[in-house]
């Protein structure tokens, strides 16, 4: 039998809904935070036993649905020849950013199995530890947000530049734009080869953009990868209700919701032919659990068991969740929605 959140990605009936958390691999984890103390992020993810083991840890410690394949969405880039730091409370930061066609050309187009064959053989070692009920999730940056990163320099909450480069320069933003999403067509399709069931595709700051710039500017990229996969896809932004519809066109078998948007509405304007994702506020998580257990019982009753359902977060875990809350909210959601299935 195929994992439980392949079979719920493909709007088959399932006897729960399945659960998984971005952002379960690492930041709250004892054992993740043990080795972070001597190995920065990247190490981490260029030792395959070590980067297999953050991977499993979530699984083993909250009993969740899924493993997703600890890296970081820069990870790739590297290999096209981009100098990335990730420093601590800021995020990614790029030496020299790409400001001009030159910048762009100067970019390569790596094969996977030459820039990150540890990570290759990290998701090999993950599939073959799995349970057969439990889907592997590789996951790649959505083309936007990583673009962002390259021209910006650094993260930023208005994209100015992006959009000066978008509208003033659209050669320049065209092909980087290709660039990459041939990059992580290439990346997601070996992390598929290599045993991934799954691919997410963490677009998180397309919300910055109008629904006229997105369709324009993003969408054809993002439908590049998306409609290049043999395996269940996700399609997650943030601060993009404005965008559902789009991003449903876009591509994806199932559509992430953030927590602002009702999931019985997003659910509606992305259409009951496809499943949807989320979407629990992940601050809730830091208060008192009768809100958490009230909003939880909210969504799944706005969600009425219909096949297509995956219950995540409407965006990453925080740093101060205590990692009970996670555990205790897996069963939860596995407990309420087991009940409802054993009834039908």
């Amino acid at each position: 039998m195929e994992p439980l959140l392949v079979r719920a990605a493909r709007r088959q009936p399932v006897e729960r809904t399945p659960v998984w958390f971005m952002r379960q691999a690492g930041r709250t984890l004892p054992g993740y935070r043990a080795i972070r103390k001597r190995l920065g992020l990247f190490d981490v993810c260029r030792r395959p036993e070590l980067c297999a083991q953050v991977t499993l840890e979530p699984v083993e410690l909250h009993g969740v649905d899924a493993a997703v394949m600890f890296a970081d969405i820069m990870l790739p880039v590297i290999g096209m020849g981009v100098d990335v730091q990730l420093v601590e409370n800021v995020g990614p930061v790029i030496e020299h950013p790409v400001e001009s066609l030159e910048d762009v050309r100067k970019l390569q187009v790596p094969e996977p199995e030459e820039s990150v064959p540890f990570i290759l053989e990290a998701v090999g070692l993950v599939r073959r530890e799995l349970q057969p009920d439990k889907a592997l999730l590789g996951f790649c940056g959505g083309p936007f947000t990583v673009a962002g990163y390259l021209i910006e320099g650094k993260p930023t909450r208005d994209f100015v530049k992006t959009k000066r480069c978008m509208f003033g320069s659209p050669e320049v933003w065209h092909e980087l734009m290709d660039r990459l999403s041939e990059t992580f067509l290439r990346y997601v399709r070996a992390k598929v080869e290599a045993g991934a069931d799954a691919i997410q595709l963490f677009d998180s700051w397309v919300g910055a953009l109008t629904l006229a710039d997105y369709e324009e500017f993003v969408a054809p990229y993002s439908e590049r990868i998306l409609g290049g996969l043999s395996v269940p896809t996700i399609h997650f932004g943030t601060g993009t209700s404005h965008l559902l519809e789009s991003m449903a066109a876009a591509g994806g078998d199932v559509i992430g919701l953030d927590w602002r948007t009702p999931l019985a509405e997003g659910w509606e304007r992305v259409g009951h032919d496809r499943g949807v994702q989320g979407n629990l506020d992940p601050a809730l998580l830091l208060g008192p659990w009768e809100r958490v257990e009230a909003s939880t019982d909210a969504i799944l009753q706005a969600a009425g068991g219909r096949p297509g359902h995956i219950f995540n977060l409407g965006h990453g875990v925080l740093p101060d969740t205590d990692p009970a809350s996670l555990r205790r909210l897996r069963a939860l959601v596995h407990e309420r929605t087991a009940a409802v299935a054993g009834a039908k």
